[in-house]
């Protein structure tokens, strides 16, 4: 796989954090920071906004996890890169080697 990665070909997708509702509203939010953005910019006199946290992709019902995370027109990718290659094939191999240190 390095080959596919020194070539820009891998993504993450980023999946939100955080469902917030506001209202009618909906409002996704990858973080903490954005979920505190996002309800400053819309949180105020609209009534009690209800938050969602999901601590994974198995929390989200299958229609909420393609708008958000699968979704070509709406997803949002990461570009794994390496900076330094020796580093990362140590880091690789101290994680998931045959000698796993625990």
């Amino acid at each position: 796989m390095p080959q596919l990665i020194s070539a820009g070909r891998v993504f993450l997708a980023q999946p939100p954090l955080y469902r917030i509702d506001v209202g009618k509203e909906t409002y996704w939010a990858l973080d903490d920071s954005h979920r505190d953005e996002l309800l400053k910019q819309h949180g105020n006199g609209r009534g009690h906004p209800e938050i969602t946290r999901f601590k994974g992709l198995g929390e989200m019902m299958p229609k909420v996890l393609w708008e958000t995370t699968l979704n070509p027109k709406t997803r949002r990718l990461l570009r794994v890169e390496t900076v330094d290659q020796i580093v990362t094939d140590r880091v690789i191999n101290e994680l998931m080697g045959k000698d796993v240190r625990r």
